[in-house]
């Protein structure tokens, strides 16, 4: 069912979305200082082109330095691609084959609002309460 539901995602929005996040990591990549931001861009693009039987989670232990970062994104990054998900997820939840793509759409948000101190990982690896060890 992951297969089908990630196929169908790929052709309706992955694609777009992976695109949109890798033009964010190219732009961030071209100044040295927003490095760490080009690859969060990359991460989350890759998690957003294929996202079923996935999950992000926070990293515990991130710390101060991941929460400023976190700020500065929202401001050049993150609230465009919020937006970006947020009008996909309406989009494909016009028709019923579209709802669990919005329903992923919508999850997307707080790791493409907050990557910093984010991880992706295997929802088979993952088990709530437990912090994620990567």
């Amino acid at each position: 069912m992951r297969l089908i539901l990630n196929v169908i995602w790929l052709v309706l929005s992955g694609f777009w979305l992976f695109l949109a996040y890798l033009a964010a990591g190219i732009v961030a990549c071209l100044l040295v200082v927003t490095i760490p931001f080009g690859i969060a861009a990359f991460r989350i693009g890759l998690y957003a082109l294929w996202p079923f039987g996935r999950e992000a989670v926070r990293r515990p232990g991130s710390g101060a330095p991941s929460a400023i970062g976190n700020v500065l994104w929202i401001v050049l990054f993150g609230w465009w691609l919020v937006l970006g998900h947020i009008v996909t997820a309406v989009a494909l939840a016009v028709t019923i084959i579209g709802l669990p793509m919005a329903w992923a759409n919508l999850k997307l948000i707080p790791v493409s609002l907050l990557p910093l101190g984010s991880v992706i990982i295997d929802s088979d690896a993952y088990v709530p309460g437990r912090p994620a060890l990567v």
